[in-house]
């Protein structure tokens, strides 16, 4: 008889740690309850403190994407003008080299001039 009223004492504890307790707000929260909250609360404080730095690394990234479009729209810049300057001097080049074969032809011929000149 003592073992079934330790008993039925024992579920009537357990059942009043389980059952809501009435608050006057009309807010009654089990234990598991209270629990999920404390879980949901701990989760938004980790979630705030890890937005502001992530907030930054997507910044900071951003950042670095739009620096390196823009080193990369110099560099083509660059090298467009020094693809424009090559050509430049290779066409300059040219003109050089056939002003100079103009030259040694012309010398070319006068000396031959000369020599058929100098046989007569």
């Amino acid at each position: 008889m003592k073992t079934t009223m330790f008993g039925a004492l024992l579920v009537l504890a357990l059942a009043a740690g389980c059952t809501r307790n009435d608050d006057t707000n009309g807010e009654a929260m089990g234990p598991a309850q209270k629990a999920g909250k404390a879980v949901d609360e701990a989760g938004d404080r980790v979630a705030s403190g890890l937005r502001a730095p992530i907030e930054k690394a997507d910044e900071a990234a951003k950042e670095l994407a739009e620096r390196a479009e823009e080193e990369r729209r110099q560099l083509a810049e660059r090298t467009e003008e020094a693809r424009e300057k090559i050509k430049d001097a290779t066409e300059e080049a040219g003109r050089g080299l056939q002003k100079a074969t103009s030259k040694v032809g012309e010398k070319v011929e006068q000396a031959g001039e000369k020599m058929q000149d100098a046989a007569r």
